[in-house]
């Protein structure tokens, strides 16, 4: 049992060489907790795409009414045949499924928890089954005509708490077929695919296989007890869940979930041609503000602006700035999201305006506190016209020429509000007098941020706090482990 542990763990899992080790210990004491318990026990591990699980290794008690008829090492385990292990997995905590379905569509109750290794990361998780009493009680006898309802009452409701199994897929086709593959119950929903698919109401007792013919592969080529797949049929979309169901004569029913997903599957093919549509937007915007930038460069270099000359920078960095959002969004490598992580956008900015400064050096220094900080653009766009008027204000009236400077820029979260910080070491201002970046600055934190905007001189340098709330639009997050 060890040697197979091993070469699943290797072949099929992401597992290290010393979490191996810690799995094969456990496995070699689950034999006598099986017996202890009288339960059965499993250890699961995720597969490299991590969409799956794999059963690695497993010990059966000795009792008189098993619930497992053979080994399931090395079966894959389904998310959603087996929600409480995935649980456990993204969770890291203890699950208990009352209602479980097991490897051989068995139900079963299933308690779950995770294993940790040295570093505290999860690398499997434990399994405990235990075979549901009341379900032993029930017979089903071959010839009985009620055997559609008996199976479907066990599958769709438990009489001792009446707590629907499958509750979350009753709007899908349930098809039941005997052992000879043979239609025997289909819900509404199910004879309606059924009819739709065959241009006749003749399906009852039909073979499945002969009403379904892309069913042939589970049916002739698969002896899985539980599997699922997705299929294309035309221009429909399906995914098919698998169960086998046994009975008293040891003959084999199959349960068929079938979940049509087309119109799903439309509206993703529509958001992804929308998701183009914007992403190409979002290109020439990008490319005709930088047509706009270097028209701008272009006059500026052609001389003879006098006293226009600084107006036309400050034109271009605001140019720049909304630029840079866009920069950001695009280059997010496919994702979606139109999100800007506003400290990486403020970074771009500042060190854009930094590196064209006519001083020797400026140190600039912007302090996280680990947090990450995601707006939409929109704001996006506001706080960067911000700090690009805050930055160049501090780079034209803060230093002489010739000399070194400092400019900090802090991100605190507090409660529900951000507070960006922007400090510098320079001369400082007496008086503050009106200007349009200024402006600009206190019309954009009230109006877009919903915010304040507080400006003061101190004794070396000047300090300035934009605050506005989290929102819908404002999402913060924690690094826990930033890189130094």
């Amino acid at each position: 049992m060890l040697q197979k542990l091993e070469q699943i763990c290797k072949e099929e899992t992401n597992l290290s060489p010393s979490d191996i080790k810690i799995l094969m210990k456990i496995a070699s004491s689950i034999s006598l907790f099986a017996e202890l318990s009288q339960s059965y026990i499993f250890i699961d591990c995720l597969s490299k795409n991590h969409q799956h699980a794999i059963v690695v290794a497993e010990a059966f008690p000795k009792i008189n009414h098993p619930i497992y008829k053979k080994s399931v090492v090395g079966k894959n385990v389904f998310e959603i045949f087996e929600p409480g292990v995935f649980y456990s997995f993204k969770k890291g905590k203890k699950s208990i499924i009352k209602h479980a379905i097991n490897q051989e569509g068995r139900s079963v109750h299933q308690t779950v928890i995770p294993v940790r290794n040295e570093t505290e990361e999860i690398i499997a998780v434990l399994i405990e089954e235990r075979g549901l009493k009341y379900l032993n009680n029930i017979h089903i006898e071959e010839s009985n005509l009620s055997i559609p309802t008996q199976v479907l009452d066990i599958i769709l409701s438990y009489d001792n708490d009446s707590v629907p199994i499958v509750s979350d897929m009753l709007m899908e086709m349930f098809i039941l077929t005997d052992h000879h593959h043979k239609l025997i119950y289909a819900n509404p929903v199910g004879i309606k695919f059924l009819v739709e698919m065959n241009q006749t109401n003749q399906i009852y007792k039909e073979k499945i296989t002969k009403l379904l013919p892309f069913l042939q592969e589970i049916y002739e080529g698969n002896d899985e007890d539980v599997y699922v797949f997705e299929r294309t049929i035309g221009k429909k979309s399906l995914i098919i869940k698998k169960i086998k169901l046994r009975h008293t004569k040891n003959k084999m029913n199959t349960l068929l979930i079938i979940q049509d997903l087309t119109e799903l599957k439309m509206k993703e093919k529509e958001l992804s041609v929308k998701s183009i549509m914007i992403e190409e937007i979002h290109h020439r915007v990008k490319n005709n503000l930088q047509t706009i930038a270097s028209l701008l460069r272009l006059q500026m270099h052609q001389g003879h602006l006098g006293d226009s000359y600084e107006h036309f920078e400050v034109a271009l960095n605001r140019v720049f700035s909304i630029s840079a959002v866009y920069e950001l969004i695009l280059s997010k490598d496919g994702s979606n999201s139109e999100l800007v992580n506003i400290i990486e956008l403020t970074r771009k900015v500042c060190s854009k305006l930094v590196i064209n400064s006519i001083y020797k050096k400026i140190d600039l220094i912007i302090e996280t506190n680990n947090n990450i900080i995601f707006t939409s653009q929109r704001k996006a766009v506001s706080i960067s016209l911000i700090i690009n008027e805050l930055i160049q204000n501090i780079l034209k009236h803060a230093f002489e020429k010739e000399k070194e400077g400092k400019i900090n820029i802090e991100f605190v979260v507090e409660n529900d509000t951000i507070h960006i910080h922007v400090t510098d070491n320079g001369v400082g201002i007496k008086i503050l007098k009106p200007s349009l970046g200024l402006k600009i600055v206190r019309n954009l934190v009230e109006s877009d941020l919903e915010g304040e905007f507080a400006f003061q001189s101190m004794t070396l340098g000047t300090h300035a706090v934009i605050s506005f709330k989290k929102s819908p639009e404002v999402k913060v997050s924690f690094e826990e482990n930033p890189i130094s």
